[in-house]
């Protein structure tokens, strides 16, 4: 054990040495350049669908055997749709403008040099994921446009289609001309690779985390470097007394069932006392038709009752679960402040939304509730970087340093000072 220990050690010394070196030219790289990669790579998986949907079946298969979730299977399954919005993806990054570069601000020193403030690539950026293997695709081609070098670690469960990926990846750069040890992809799930990689700050700039609560805390405790995380995805939705009926439903079954095994899914509903009795039974209903299973505290479940629509007692720990299923937890409260008072506290600062015909209200809300994302009269389901314009996303973040929300190209960049004289000196 200890041999291999040490060669692990050894091979990911080396996979990050060899991507500061990468990301050093990949840095000032021209734009068409790295887009030729991209839209290559996006041809490449066209071109390999079916030699992909192989290596994802044993994926599928191991998972079944190991006892995977559905919720993971689902997450796991690459689907026509999933490789279809991979290669929508890909060709959305490489129309979108190239942030590398951009002049964020220009001034002049009294003494009479520019000073410019420039965006430039964070460096080396490693991504760790589990189930989706999506992630590997959408990662690289973003820290590609943005002139990031990348470490890719995937989970066990997706290790034969997460390496076939990569190995598109990896021809794509090669295509391009660009250096090949741009986007790498760690060939081990031994958890020894990962702490190793955790550890190398002189080389990685930025690590960051997509999955389960405790894969992040994990990477969280035991990374020397930088890290850009959220945990959780408990997401609430506040239906207003000045909500309409037939919106406050539909948006919360789409929320809540259009994707359940997602961070932006619905995990809570809150819905105000003067219009419970009236709306609450119709929602649970089409919630109810979904397969949703409810827990209501017990105003609502009093509701609920009288209407016969089946319902468990909610307990304090249900206000702070991540289902990432088809369970949902319904609370009514008395107004605004309640509302935004209990999703502060209960919630993870992800995405939470209210539905309400007063604009003063929603104004409120969208200002109190301190979430990455806040919506008024829209699902939460949008909270993406797809969705938002910014081409696939690395990841959601609810930090307050650096980025926050769907992380774009410009997510991944820095700044540096450029400063032009002509011969001044500090007296």
């Amino acid at each position: 054990m200890t041999t291999v220990n040490l060669d692990l050690d050894t091979l990911v010394r080396n996979m990050a040495l060899q991507a500061r070196a990468a990301s050093l030219l990949l840095a000032n790289a021209p734009t068409e350049q790295k887009n030729k990669a991209i839209l290559c790579l996006a041809e490449l998986i066209e071109a390999n669908v079916e030699s992909l949907r192989a290596e994802n079946a044993k994926d599928l298969a191991a998972g079944e055997i190991d006892g995977l979730a559905p919720a993971m299977l689902n997450r796991l399954e690459l689907n026509d749709k999933r490789i279809a919005g991979m290669v929508e993806g890909a060709r959305q990054v490489a129309a979108l403008p190239d942030p590398v570069g951009e002049s964020l601000d220009t001034y002049k020193h009294p003494q009479g040099f520019t000073i410019e403030k420039v965006r430039v690539p964070i460096g080396v950026i490693g991504i760790i994921y589990e189930s989706r293997p999506n992630v590997t695709v959408d990662c690289a081609i973003l820290c590609l446009k943005s002139g990031n070098a990348s470490i890719l670690r995937g989970g066990k469960e997706a290790f034969h289609t997460n390496t076939a990926l990569a190995a598109l990846v990896g021809k794509s750069l090669e295509e391009a001309g660009l250096p090949e040890k741009a986007a790498q992809f760690i060939p081990t799930t031994d958890r020894a690779a990962l702490n190793t990689l955790l550890t190398l700050d002189e080389q990685i700039q930025c690590i960051i985390p997509r999955g389960g609560e405790s894969l992040i805390r994990f990477v969280s405790k035991n990374s020397t470097i930088p890290v850009i995380k959220h945990y959780d995805g408990i997401c609430s939705l506040f239906v207003d007394r000045a909500a309409d009926a037939e919106m406050a439903k539909s948006i919360v079954v789409n929320a809540k069932t259009q994707y359940p095994s997602v961070c932006n899914a619905a995990e809570n509903l809150l819905i105000h006392r003067d219009v419970s009795s009236a709306q609450l039974p119709d929602i649970a209903t089409a919630l109810a038709a979904k397969g949703v299973e409810l827990r209501a505290d017990s105003e609502a479940k009093a509701i609920l009752d009288a209407a016969n629509i089946p319902c468990q007692q909610a307990t304090p720990e249900d206000w702070a679960t991540e289902y990432l299923d088809l369970v949902i937890s319904i609370k009514t409260v008395g107004g605004i402040e309640e509302a935004m008072s209990f999703i502060n506290e209960y919630g993870s600062a992800h995405s939470d939304a209210i539905i309400t015909e007063d604009q003063a209200t929603a104004q409120d809300f969208l200002n109190g509730v301190d979430s990455a994302t806040v919506y008024w009269n829209a699902s939460t389901r949008f909270t993406d970087g797809f969705e938002f314009g910014l081409g696939a996303e690395i990841g959601i973040s609810t930090d307050r340093l650096h980025a926050r929300g769907p992380m774009g190209l410009r997510e991944l960049c820095s700044y540096k000072y450029k400063i032009v004289g002509a011969g001044q000196i500090k007296e």
